[in-house]
């Protein structure tokens, strides 16, 4: 084998050791943490930027409507 697959199967071993020795609670909440700190809204995770854009362009048409008026 080469140094390269020795390498990660070191790392390998280490993460799943690090893994069996951590008890289960403190992985749901560490997992729960993550959830929660990168959780973006629905619409944005489905489609991108664009309902944000369409918003915008919603918004800044009626502001300018309700000005000529």
């Amino acid at each position: 084998m080469g140094k390269k697959t020795d390498e990660f199967v070191q790392y390998l071993t280490e993460r799943v050791v690090v893994y069996i020795d951590t008890p289960r609670e403190v992985r749901r909440q560490l997992r729960q943490e993550r959830r929660s700190r990168y959780k973006e809204p629905w619409p944005l995770r489905w489609f991108g930027l664009l309902p944000y854009a369409l918003s915008m362009w919603i918004s800044q048409r009626k502001r300018r409507s309700r000005g000529r008026s």
